[in-house]
């Protein structure tokens, strides 16, 4: 059963165009998705997720699991950045290790993307009010990190402002693609919104697979750029998703008993941010280095959740 999960993974026709994208950076390939296109298809797929997300939720009972999976989803994106900066600052200065932290205890919706087309595969349904916890996972991780740079580096302290960030986290355009599309999906009336349904559903895998022939074009690109930074990074890129995912995966069953839910959890936790993080972090600390925690998140931790880390998480929440 394990064997055919990672099996029916790895030959997910959206996964294979990933290693597609990879492999078109290793040959040198003139293969490109124009940049308007991409950016399109980055909304579509925010909006869709979203959108789909409100829907579901309408039709929900607002119940005591809804609340805890916010709670446990912020408590989630506050303490991974705490403990992963005091790691990462023995090897790393204050403002990287502050950077990683925050990207690592923020969340990737791309990441999310790929689970729900995970689950949508297996024929398992997640509760729509996990794209809110997404979303609200953004901000803890990215305030968590900044605070801790601002405690150890006073050379930050004048460039620390905490309504700024958490306005930029807010109004950073996946959150409020994402947010908006929500909030509209909730408030829509069913009949108009099965109007859109083709849109929203059919075509979703098929702007999945560009989009992630794109994704793999750039991590195989950014990875290059990261190796001068050592063992250690790589090492840190690997473990961290994959013992917090872990850890997530055996303990969401304390708040939800659905295994959509809990799987979605656990790849939340091991995921990595490089859209809103990298942002934020221009703002409140230029002096951290984006060709450090980009590729970290896109070139390692990324690879690693959509390939090993989605059916090892789906395992752990199907046996416990």
């Amino acid at each position: 059963m394990e064997f055919q999960i990672i099996l029916s993974n790895l030959t997910n026709p959206t996964l294979l165009f990933f290693i597609l994208g990879i492999l078109a950076t290793i040959v040198k390939s003139d293969l490109e998705i124009p940049v308007s296109s991409f950016k399109f298809i980055s909304l579509y797929l925010l909006f869709a997720i979203g959108f789909k997300g409100g829907q579901e939720l309408s039709h929900s009972e607002f119940d005591g699991e809804i609340v805890y999976s916010l709670l446990f989803g912020l408590v989630v994106s506050g303490i991974i950045p705490f403990y992963s900066f005091y790691i990462l600052k023995r090897r790393l200065n204050i403002s990287d290790a502050g950077a990683v932290a925050a990207a690592y205890g923020s969340v990737s919706a791309v990441t999310f993307v790929a689970a729900v087309s995970f689950l949508e595969f297996q024929n398992i349904q997640f509760g729509g009010h996990m794209v809110a916890v997404m979303a609200l996972m953004e901000i803890p991780a990215i305030v968590v990190g900044f605070v801790l740079i601002m405690k150890y580096d006073k050379t930050q302290k004048s460039e620390f402002n905490l309504k700024k960030i958490i306005h930029h986290s807010l109004s950073n355009g996946s959150v409020l693609l994402l947010l908006g599309s929500l909030i509209i999906g909730i408030i829509a009336d069913t009949k108009q919104a099965e109007g859109i349904k083709p849109f929203t559903t059919d075509l979703f895998k098929g702007f999945l697979a560009i989009f992630l022939l794109e994704m793999g074009m750039v991590t195989a690109r950014r990875f290059k750029a990261f190796r001068q930074h050592g063992g250690f990074v790589m090492i840190f890129a690997l473990l961290m998703p994959l013992v917090n995912g872990c850890i997530v995966a055996m303990i969401s069953q304390y708040v939800t008993d659905s295994i959509g839910n809990r799987l979605v959890f656990a790849i939340l936790a091991a995921s990595a941010s490089y859209i809103a993080v990298p942002a934020a972090m221009r703002l409140a600390a230029p002096k951290a280095d984006p060709g450090l925690y980009i590729p970290m998140a896109l070139g390692v931790t990324f690879p690693f959740n959509i390939t090993i880390g989605l059916p090892l998480f789906f395992m752990i929440v199907q046996h416990t």
